[in-house]
């Protein structure tokens, strides 16, 4: 790691000293079935554009992006996925649900 990420320690006459760079290990990826994810539409702050929105997934950023882009895909139009929350541009609500129940998450409001 560079010397830029240790925030405040310049240097220690500890020999045995081990900086703690606070990098947190990534979240195990729940299975599907206990994924309890909310799908809702929002027009709130998307200068008026309505979107769909996926959020309480519990995993790492890889499988939230591979999920998130599925949903991309099968439902035509663009987004993002990041912080546990999926963005699928448009008011694709029944759609997206149906695409996560036929991949397995069950647990969806």
């Amino acid at each position: 790691m560079s010397k830029k990420h240790a925030q405040g320690v310049v240097y220690s006459t500890d020999p045995d000293y081990q900086y703690d760079y606070g990098l947190e290990p990534e979240a195990e990826t729940l299975p599907p079935q206990q994924q309890k994810l909310r799908v809702r539409i929002e027009r709130n702050h998307r200068g008026g554009k309505t979107v769909t929105l996926v959020a309480g997934f519990v995993g790492s950023d890889d499988d939230l992006q591979s999920l998130g882009r599925l949903l991309k895909n099968k439902c035509g139009v663009g987004g993002s996925a990041k912080d546990g929350e999926i963005i699928v541009q448009g008011e694709h609500l029944d759609k997206v649900k149906q695409i996560l129940f036929a991949e397995g998450y069950t647990n969806t409001k």
